[in-house]
Order: structure tokens, then sequence, then C-alpha cells
């Protein structure tokens, strides 16, 4: 059996996690700059992470956040690997709340915006500047 060190490859263990399903998938992802290890891009899939390190990577639709707790051998079942990690990603709802304070919407089918609606809507999109 081999032994499990205390450090390994990022690529290797984001594809362990099963955060990707391949692990060339998992060096580009790594090459292309969309990982960091504690706030640091890191551009090679080589790097190391230890045990305790925060891991902060891009998947489709989602920014993740997982605190590294364990390492694997091998590319084991999904409970396995869900016990590798400690997921800190901000829940849905949390991340919808804010988006819906930040932008006014409007109910569907009410008809085109009155002109108070869209200088409104132009000034939090930062296109039109108030000149009093």
């Amino acid at each position: 059996m081999l032994e499990i060190s205390n450090s390994q490859r990022i690529d290797i263990w984001l594809w362990h996690a099963r955060f990707y399903k391949t692990r060339s998938l998992a060096t580009k992802i790594c090459r292309a700059g969309k990982v960091r290890i504690n706030g640091q891009k890191i551009t090679k899939a080589s790097a190391m992470v230890v045990a305790g390190h925060v891991l902060t990577f891009v998947q489709p639709n989602i920014i993740r956040i997982v605190k590294v707790l364990d390492f694997a051998s091998r590319r084991g079942g999904a409970p396995e690997a869900q016990t590798l990690y400690e997921d800190m990603t901000p829940s849905v709802e949390v991340t919808r709340k804010a988006d819906q304070d930040k932008v006014a919407r409007r109910e569907r089918g009410s008809g085109r915006p009155t002109k108070t609606e869209r200088r409104a809507t132009d000034r939090l999109k930062g296109k039109f500047l108030d000149i009093d």
C-alpha cells in the first residue's frame, strides 16, 4: 500500500476530491491561473498543498472555497472524496439575496420602464452621472 505524505500536487488533489472530471482538466485550470492557495494565485499544477490550506477555484457557474483536510492515494467515490475537504463556499441563497439587493428587478410583462426607472438603472450601472 502507498504511504500518503503530508502534501500533494494541487491538480492531483483537485482530481481526487472530485472537483474536476479529469486530471488534465484540473491541470488546465491551474495553468490558467484560476486557482488560489491561501489567496495567492498559482499558475503551476505542480504547486503543493498541505492540510489547512484554503483553495479558491472556479467551476461552471460557481466559485468554490474549500479547506484541505486530508489527502488520498487514489481517486475514490464521492463519499470518500468529501472527507478530503471542508466546503466554505457561501450558500447560493446568500449570494442571490445580495445580487437582488444590488439590481432593481421589474415584474415580467410590466411594460417598458419609466424615465425615472431608466435613470435609476443607468445610475446603478454607472452610465449616467448626476450633475447637480
